[in-house]
């Protein structure tokens, strides 16, 4: 929605009441399946044993860094951002198992303006299309829109990463463009996709979520009953 000025010029809508919000801080996000622990060096033997699961490195074809070869470079990697501020690493805890099953963090945090992306999602097979994966992008997506009162929260991938691009969507992000040749990585072009959840999406998205996590919605053998893009429709 814009506005007229004084010169009949079109200008955004004014934001009177506006102040920077605070920067997100290392705490726990608690969950039903899982939670979100702040990443520390304590978590990366579990978290390595974790990845390793796959058999295989696709997971990392379109991460910006390559699959470690071995425990000990996983954890120096850990060690190295676990207390960064920026990107904020948490990993994510299955409840039942109580060990770290994924990470993602909160990165480009631009305070001033209320922005924040969620990035480094990594997510090994014990976490990939379950309940806990959802809940995850949930507790800090909230965190991010609701109690730090952030006004836009972004998602970026390479657009030739499909699953990424599906889960942003499935998640709520809308589509706003494509950024030709952003990044060289790994020795490759690079072209950018970008998604994004406003401050007034956010209560619909919200609701979508609860809706979808709630105990009913699951079968005994834990199946789905209805998708997330339902509670939205």
């Amino acid at each position: 929605m814009s506005q007229l000025n004084h010169y009949g010029q079109p200008v955004g809508e004014p934001l009177p009441d506006w102040q920077p919000r605070p920067l997100p801080q290392r705490v726990t996000l608690e969950g039903q399946y899982c939670r979100l622990e702040p990443l520390r060096v304590e978590h990366a033997p579990a978290l390595f044993a974790a990845h390793s699961l796959a058999g295989d490195t696709r997971s990392w074809t379109w991460m910006l860094r390559e699959a470690d070869p071995h425990a000990d470079a996983f954890t120096a990697w850990v060690a190295s951002v676990c207390e960064l501020k920026d990107p904020l690493h948490f990993a994510v805890i299955d409840k039942l198992t109580q060990l770290p099953v994924g990470s993602l963090s909160l990165m480009r945090i631009d305070a001033s303006n209320g922005v924040v992306e969620v990035g480094s999602v990594h997510f090994s097979p014990l976490l990939v299309r379950t309940a806990a994966a959802t809940e995850a992008q949930w507790l800090l997506m909230r965190c991010a829109m609701e109690t730090l009162g952030y006004r836009r929260y972004e998602w970026k991938c390479n657009s030739l990463n499909a699953p990424s691009r599906r889960a942003a969507q499935r998640l709520g992000f809308q589509y706003e463009g494509r950024f030709r040749q952003a990044l060289v990585s790994k020795g490759r072009n690079r072209d950018t996709d970008w998604f994004s959840v406003i401050d007034s999406e956010w209560p619909r998205l919200d609701r979508a979520f609860r809706q979808w996590l709630a105990a009913d919605n699951f079968t005994a053998d834990g199946k789905q009953r209805q998708p997330l893009e339902h509670f939205r429709d």
